[in-house]
C-alpha cells in the first residue's frame, strides 16, 4: 500500500541531528500510518494504532523512507523542474541543473540522466540521484557518511556519497564545510599549528664580535679512565661546559672536573684567554647546576659570590635564568643536543665508550669544530656561490676542512 507524502514537509526534519535519527523516526511514521489502514503483514493479529514494533526496522522500509525524505526535499527546491519533466518539457534554462540532464525514475526521484542507460550496472551507479547542497538533510546525509569514512578527509566524504549513488550539487563546498567544522577530523588528519616566533633579544641582533654575548650551559657527566693500576682501572667523572655565542651562533666547549667553584672558574679563565672578554653571560640556574648537583648527589659548594666576583673583575655582567623555565634557554638545549649526537657517533666510531681524560678533551674539540663548520644560512644552487657561511669562518677567516680520524681511548 502506498502511502501519500505530498502533505510532508522538510521543516520537519530540522527537529533531527542525524541522518540515522531522522530515518528511522520517518520508518515509525509511515509503520504507524500503514497500521491504521490495513493490519501488519509480518504477524496474524492485527497491530493497529500508535504503537512500538521492530519489525518496522527492515531494508525496504528504511530504503522507502530515504526515498520519502529525498523526494520532500527534492519537491520544494525543484518543484520548477519537477513540473517541467511531468509535462515532457525540459528544464528551464536558468535551472542549476540544466547540465545534468535530469530525469525522473519509477519512484518520482530526480537523477542524473546520461549516456549509461543500458549498462549493466546499479541504478544509483548509472543514474545519482540529485540532492540540493544548501540544504539541512544534506548536512545529515554528508556528516553520516563522513562518520562511515571514519572522519577521514574531503576525497574520502565525497567518494562514499558517490558510491551510495547520491549526487549532491555543490558537493566540495559541502563537504568542505563540514570538514571544516569537524573537531575529530582536525584532532587525527590536521594540520600541526605553527605559532608565530616572537622578536628576538637585543644579544641576537648585537654586530659586535663574536662571543661577546654569551649564554652558558653545563652537560655530562661522561665515565673517564683516570689512571690504571694492576689489572684494575680507576674511573672518574667528567662534565663539559659550553659558551654558546649569541650573535653567530658559534660554541666553545671546556672540559670540567668537577661542579664545584674552582672548576667553574678555570673553565672560565680558559674560555677568555681563548677567545677574549665577553661583556654579558647567561646561567641556566634551574635545570643544570642545581638540578645535576642534586641528581648527582654533589655537594653544593658552588660559591655563586666567587663567580660574581670574578666576571666583576673582567668587566662582565651576569644573569640566573628563571628557575623551571627551560624554554627560555632552547638556543644552548639545541647545541648541547647536537654535541651529544655528535660525540655519540665518535664514541661509536672510536669503538669504546669510556675515553681517557685527553680523550675525551680532544673528542669535544672535534665536536665544537664540527657544529661551527655548519651551514648558517640554506645551501645555494648556484654554482657560482660554492662557498657557504659558517661561524667557523668568523672565528678564523677561513673555511674549515674537517679530517677526523678515529683515535685511541686507551
Amino acid at each position: 500500500m502506498v502511502i501519500k507524502d505530498n502533505h510532508l514537509k522538510s521543516h520537519h526534519f530540522n527537529k533531527f541531528s542525524t541522518w540515522n535519527s531522522l530515518a528511522r523516526a520517518l520508518v515509525c511514521l509511515i509503520y504507524v500510518a500503514r497500521s491504521y489502514k490495513s493490519p501488519s503483514p509480518a504477524i496474524q493479529k492485527p497491530c493497529r494504532g500508535w504503537h512500538h514494533c521492530k519489525l518496522a526496522f527492515t531494508v525496504p522500509n528504511m530504503e522507502n523512507a530515504k526515498n520519502v525524505i529525498i523526494r520532500t526535499i527534492q519537491r520544494e527546491c525543484y518543484a520548477k523542474e519537477l513540473d517541467n519533466l511531468n509535462k515532457g518539457q525540459p528544464v528551464p534554462r536558468d535551472s542549476v541543473l540544466k547540465k545534468l540532464y535530469p530525469i525522473i525514475d519509477q519512484d518520482g526521484l530526480l537523477r542524473i540522466g546520461g549516456h549509461l542507460q543500458e549498462a549493466e550496472v546499479e541504478l544509483g551507479e548509472k543514474h545519482p540521484i540529485i540532492i540540493p547542497g544548501h540544504h539541512h538533510v544534506t548536512t545529515q546525509l554528508v556528516q553520516h557518511h563522513h562518520v562511515l569514512v571514519k572522519h577521514q578527509g574531503r576525497l574520502f566524504t565525497e567518494g562514499n556519497l558517490r558510491t551510495a549513488g547520491l549526487w549532491i550539487v555543490g558537493a566540495k563546498r559541502c563537504v568542505s564545510k563540514l570538514i571544516y567544522n569537524c573537531v575529530i577530523y582536525h584532532k587525527f588528519c590536521g594540520r600541526t599549528q605553527k605559532l608565530k616566533m616572537a622578536n628576538l633579544t637585543l644579544d641576537r641582533l648585537s654586530t659586535e664580535p663574536p662571543f661577546t654575548n654569551v649564554r652558558l650551559d653545563v652537560f655530562g657527566p661522561w665515565s673517564v679512565v683516570a689512571r690504571h693500576t694492576r689489572r684494575v682501572q680507576a674511573n672518574a667523572k667528567r662534565w663539559a661546559v659550553m659558551f654558546t655565542c649569541m650573535s653567530i651562533r658559534a660554541v666553545h666547549i671546556e672540559v670540567i672536573e668537577s661542579m664545584d667553584t674552582s672548576g667553574f672558574i678555570n673553565a672560565l679563565r680558559r674560555f677568555i684567554a681563548i677567545r677574549g672578554p665577553m661583556k654579558h653571560i647567561s646561567f641556566d640556574r634551574g635545570t643544570n647546576f642545581v638540578g645535576a648537583m642534586k641528581e648527582l648527589q654533589i655537594p653544593s659548594n658552588l660559591d655563586t659570590t666567587s663567580v660574581e666576583r670574578y666576571l666583576n673583575d673582567q668587566g662582565c655582567t651576569w644573569t640566573f635564568n628563571l628557575p623551571h623555565y627551560s624554554h627560555m634557554g632552547g638556543d644552548r638545549e639545541r647545541m648541547i643536543g647536537m654535541a651529544r649526537r655528535i660525540l655519540d657517533s665518535i664514541f661509536l666510531q672510536a669503538g669504546s665508550a669510556r675515553p681517557t681524560h685527553e680523550s675525551l678533551t680532544t673528542f669535544l674539540a672535534e665536536v665544537s669544530a664540527i657544529i661551527n663548520a655548519r651551514s648558517l644560512t640554506s645551501l645555494s644552487s648556484d654554482s657560482g656561490d660554492p662557498t657557504i657561511l659558517t661561524p667557523a669562518m668568523f672565528l678564523t677567516q677561513k673555511v674549515l676542512w674537517l679530517a677526523i680520524r678515529q683515535h685511541s681511548v686507551q
